[in-house]
């Protein structure tokens, strides 16, 4: 785990179920941690909901809205899988297609130890970009979520967890 800074920015995600605020690691991943900012900026994530809890794993958000409508993203950005951080416990990273530079406003956050996601970080892996910096109990409790399939997804929790704000408080 990366050790605390206070120059590093922090992100604080507002949700029906608490509280999370992400430190993003700025010099490690600056392409992906300049394309979470810009849609926290630009207001982009409130409203949206965590769509994808496969505990043991990952929650998922950033793309839909609570009616499951994909919001229309920014250009995708290149994957920094190779910046040398790991998927490990608590780290927020990039989701993406198999397409290995198709990330855009999906993350996800780890539950768990995801060494399958680090990749050589050139062809595979999924670029890491920050860390659960406060609300990790939260996480832990949407991953405790019921789920079922909602509009042909599968894990979607059936009652929706809502990013009600984000905004940059560092």
């Amino acid at each position: 785990m990366q050790k605390v800074s206070d120059s590093r920015p922090l992100v604080e995600l507002e949700t029906n179920k608490g509280r999370i605020v992400i430190e993003l690691f700025d010099q490690e991943a600056p392409v992906s941690v300049a394309n979470f900012l810009e849609y926290v900026n630009n207001g982009f994530y409130e409203g949206t909901i965590f769509h994808r809890v496969e505990p043991g794993m990952v929650i998922q958000g950033g793309g839909f809205t609570e009616d499951m409508e994909r919001k229309e993203t920014l250009p995708t950005i290149i994957n920094e899988a190779g910046n040398g951080l790991r998927n490990n416990r608590g780290t927020i990273g990039a989701a993406r297609t198999r397409d290995m530079n198709s990330a855009n406003s999906q993350f996800y956050v780890n539950l768990v130890n995801n060494s399958g996601f680090n990749g050589d970080g050139v062809t595979s892996g999924y670029a890491v970009f920050g860390r659960v910096y406060e609300g990790m109990s939260v996480v832990d409790a949407i991953a405790l979520e019921d789920t079922g399939t909602v509009s042909g997804l599968k894990n979607v929790p059936l009652e929706p967890v809502i990013i009600l704000s984000a905004r940059q408080v560092r």
